[in-house]
């Protein structure tokens, strides 16, 4: 959108909002704590009265822990677009966040205290793939470019955590594959199922 249109759509007092997905391949064991940490933060939301408020919450996590894992990073990839009207941020939302859902091994594992020592045991997948979705109030320049590059990838994580702190996210959700303890992700199935992916 170019930047005149931007500057007209001001001048009319209309909402910018930015939807995007953003897409990281890590790979190695050391990866698996990041898996309990995204099955932790989706538990929460779903028992969570306020979703949105948790999920930004755990959002922060997911986010600072990724930054921590920049050496296992293996591949990212971004997609989404600037719009003007809510009800089509939130259309274009749900379209992403029903490709995500879809993608091989989505769906979260339910960790109780009884066997999340069990858990942590198990053999590890040799391939996570976290995919978070959201919208954003406004310019989202650190959001709104190509993160399949170290750098950027790491402005972009660091701009979603600023989001979150200052309470401009109207929508998130947060994929990931596999979702349970003991699946693996294998890089034939990463290719397969995340062809957007590209190597960092």
């Amino acid at each position: 959108m170019s930047s005149l249109s931007d500057r007209l759509k001001r001048i009319t007092g209309q909402q910018r909002f930015v939807v995007a997905r953003l897409m990281v391949q890590l790979t190695g064991a050391q990866t698996n704590p990041l898996l309990g940490t995204l099955n932790r933060v989706s538990g929460q939301a779903m028992e969570a009265e306020n979703a949105l408020e948790q999920l930004s919450e755990g959002l922060v996590d997911i986010c600072q822990h990724l930054l921590q894992l920049q050496p296992y990073w293996q591949a990212a990839a971004n997609e989404g677009d600037v719009v003007w009207d809510e009800g089509e941020a939130s259309d274009y939302f749900n379209e992403l966040f029903t490709d995500s859902a879809q993608r091989y091994l989505c769906q979260p594992q339910q960790v109780t205290d009884e066997d999340s020592d069990d858990t942590l045991f198990l053999t590890p997948s040799e391939n996570l793939v976290v995919m978070i979705t959201l919208v954003g109030q406004g310019d989202i320049p650190d959001l709104e470019t190509d993160l399949a590059e170290i750098d950027a990838l790491n402005r972009g994580l660091k701009a979603i955590i600023s989001l979150a702190y200052q309470d401009k996210l109207e929508a998130i959700q947060v994929h990931f594959s596999p979702a349970r303890f003991g699946e693996s992700l294998t890089a034939d199935q990463v290719l397969e199922n995340f062809p957007e992916l590209i190597p960092l």
